[in-house]
């Protein structure tokens, strides 16, 4: 685990959000990358604090997919998803399931970053295999994966999506599924492993989108909790001790703006949790470069 803060130059030209980044305080980097102040991407452009490295993706012949839709009484809508198997196997096929939370602003055919589902499953890690699961999402709306009045996200994955793939064959038996997302994703990842240890038997978060208040996220993202009471309810750092049971890898850049939300979150977490903080950012490079490790991570617990 790299715990190193990288050195961050003040570039004065050409980056009119540093003044406003200055009146913002230590939030204004947060604000910045999630788009209320401007500068974040050219200033990590300009200082290389987003590079993160990683061997090139290598992929066998990818399985198959299926896309659908139902209707959604936890969420009052109706909600589209996609089903993915990997390599060798199809629909009938009896596997472990991973349930993919999309980030925000997203949807259940762009769950993970730059891979499909089935890409992701067709990976080889170290020049392997994965182990045999498959992959499926759902769309989640933008409410951080918690409940909300009108819209529960949360009881739509437990309650209607993750029955609609057991009946498929998927995700049945005892803990035969885990959890994977980046940002709302990945802090939706946690939470569900946090609310049903009994259910999922492992979790993966890349830059999971984890606040320390209430206060804090409303001031970035107003509509991610409905209130005080359902942050409480669903503060990923209050209740990691639930995920005692569970096989959790974290997964931050060092340069993340919600690094430290993230380091809370892994100092509350029970031992023996698997810890990445090393170079990169909240974007696609250390998306990507982490995606690998943490779908092998999953697949491997999933059929030990």
């Amino acid at each position: 685990m790299s715990t190193g803060w990288p050195r961050r130059r003040v570039l004065g030209t050409g980056l009119g959000g540093l003044a406003a980044v200055a009146v913002a305080g230590a939030g204004g980097l947060e604000l910045m990358a999630h788009g209320v102040l401007p500068g974040q991407q050219a200033l990590d452009r300009l200082d290389g604090a987003c590079s993160a490295g990683g061997p090139p993706l290598v992929f066998g012949p990818p399985g198959p997919s299926r896309s659908g839709s139902f209707y959604s009484r936890a969420r009052g809508c109706e909600v589209g998803y996609s089903i993915a198997y990997p390599p060798g196997h199809g629909p009938g096929s009896v596997l472990p399931l991973i349930i993919a939370l999309h980030a925000f602003g997203s949807q259940h055919q762009r769950a993970l970053s730059g891979l499909s589902l089935a890409q992701a499953l067709a990976l080889r890690v170290n020049g392997r295999p994965l182990p045999p699961v498959a992959m499926a999402a759902a769309d989640g709306g933008n409410g951080y994966w918690n409940p909300h009045p009108g819209d529960d996200p949360m009881g739509m994955i437990i309650d209607e999506f993750i029955p609609l793939c057991q009946r498929a064959g998927l995700g049945r038996g005892p803990r035969r599924i885990g959890t994977f997302g980046i940002s709302m994703g990945g802090y939706g990842a946690i939470l569900l492993a946090e609310r049903f240890p009994a259910l999922i038997r492992a979790a993966a978060a890349i830059g999971p989108a984890v606040w320390t208040s209430y206060r804090q996220a409303r001031a970035v993202n107003p509509g991610a909790y409905a209130s005080a009471q359902a942050f409480a309810a669903a503060d990923a750092v209050t209740h990691a001790p639930a995920l005692a049971t569970v096989a959790v890898r974290v997964a931050c850049g060092q340069s993340d703006p919600f690094l430290p939300g993230v380091k809370a979150l892994v100092r509350a977490l029970p031992p023996g949790a698997t810890v990445d903080i090393s170079r990169g950012c909240h974007s696609f490079p250390f998306f990507s470069s982490q995606e690998p490790p943490s779908v092998e991570f999953l697949a491997r617990h999933l059929t030990a």
